[in-house]
């Protein structure tokens, strides 16, 4: 498989966007690793890659997470 040369260049966007995400300034291997787990091509490329430090993606199962209430409407008369 064959890399572009902007490949790198994407990569670090979007690890800059999980940098920023986490009000962070730099870009530490734990971004990097949000960046390509999150990134479908990217996960494909680099799915069999380890990155040090890079931690694991947590995952929440559904069940587990807060149901979202409607909120009633008051009807004033």
């Amino acid at each position: 498989m064959r890399v572009g040369a902007g490949a790198p260049v994407y990569l670090a966007a979007l690890a800059g966007n999980a940098a920023r995400d986490n009000k962070k300034t730099r870009i530490i291997p734990r971004h990097l690793q949000l960046a390509v787990r999150n990134d479908e091509e990217l996960n494909k490329l680099l799915g069999g890659v380890t990155i040090a430090q890079g931690g694991w993606l947590p995952n929440i199962q559904a069940v587990l997470l807060p149901k979202k209430t409607e909120k009633k409407k008051t009807v004033i008369v």
